[in-house]
């Protein structure tokens, strides 16, 4: 079996081919719960609200995570980890999702 290290990967970090190609610009949505509301500076810089009001991680035009640094499938690293949402906290290394995601970056599974 392959083992995953999310700090070297970081494709569940970007919005998927899939997603853009239909028009979606938003990607993680912030859940209430997220411990990121409670920095309200996170929130300034991260956060961004789509037509129907719902909170998303704000994306770069690439449609990358801005809290992510590094260079996908090379070396990331998260900056708002402690504080990050659910969706986040919801893909495990090496998942079936995982690998979903390194398939449409065009990473090794």
């Amino acid at each position: 079996m392959a083992r995953y290290d999310c700090l070297s990967c970081g494709a569940c970090c970007q919005n998927t081919p899939e997603n853009q190609s239909e028009g979606f610009a938003h990607y993680i949505e912030v859940d209430p719960a997220a411990p990121s509301w409670r920095r309200p500076d996170l929130v300034r810089k991260l956060v961004v609200r789509d037509d129907e009001g719902a909170a998303h991680l704000r994306l770069h035009p690439d449609g990358r995570c801005v809290a992510l640094r590094g260079r996908i499938g090379a070396r990331v690293r998260c900056e708002i980890y402690r504080e990050r949402p659910m969706p986040c906290r919801s893909v495990e290394a090496g998942s079936d999702l995982c690998q979903r995601y390194r398939r449409s970056r065009g990473l090794r599974v």
